[in-house]
């Protein structure tokens, strides 16, 4: 994880309130993996869906930011570290944007819902989708595939996702059926309008990241 130290500050910072749709009135108690600066667990706890907030992150300059934003943050591998002892069941797990920099995110997955989220509680998973078209067209015409410091090559991606295969890592058996949106097709924006005018057709090719979320089973 050493290229994250190149990471600029923008990187980790910034609400995901997109989520919002997806979440419950009220959140409860809630986990973030790769939290972060905490932006978005300061929005939760600011607008009072959560009734408390726990991070984990990585990076500890990040972390450090974070903990002006969250209740507790812990600055660890998750997919070598658990978090301490005592730390009770969550009833809203976040991963936004985080299990693609995993080597095996869908461990990950499986851990969270057996070991961290409460019997009714909602996993919320963000994932960049590798089929938008400023990938696969560079790829298709020019054979090109070249990683950035961000964005849908960030050269930290270890994993690579399309619409099938996000949904297929949230599909666990502890979880309810996985429902998944493209980001950015909200009415009235220019994506929503291309998408409409060639009847969905290109709808993949136009996502670039994925929305997800699953109840898991009482």
């Amino acid at each position: 994880m050493q290229s994250y130290v190149d990471k600029t500050d923008g990187y980790f910072a910034n609400a995901r309130q997109e989520i919002a749709l997806m979440l419950p009135p009220q959140c409860g108690r809630v986990l973030e993996i790769g939290c972060g600066s905490g932006a978005t667990l300061g929005w939760l706890r600011q607008s009072k869906r959560a009734s408390y907030t726990v991070g984990v992150e990585i990076f500890e300059i990040a972390a450090h930011s974070a903990r002006a934003h969250a209740d507790e943050v812990n600055c660890l591998d998750f997919e070598k570290q658990d978090l301490p002892q005592g730390h009770g069941l969550f009833d809203l797990v976040l991963c936004l944007d985080v299990l693609e920099h995993m080597v095996n995110p869908w461990a990950v997955v499986d851990r969270l819902v057996t070991n961290y989220l409460a019997p009714g509680g909602t996993l919320v998973v963000s994932l960049p989708n590798v089929r938008h078209y400023s990938v696969t067209l560079p790829l298709l015409l020019q054979g090109r595939w070249e990683y950035a410091d961000a964005g849908l090559l960030d050269r930290t991606h270890l994993r690579f996702f399309t619409r099938d295969t996000a949904v297929r890592l949230v599909s666990h058996k502890g979880l309810e059926s996985v429902q998944c949106v493209g980001a950015g097709f909200e009415r009235g924006t220019r994506k929503s309008l291309v998408n409409a005018l060639t009847a969905g057709l290109f709808q993949d090719s136009l996502t670039y990241q994925y929305l997800l979320c699953a109840r898991k089973r009482v």
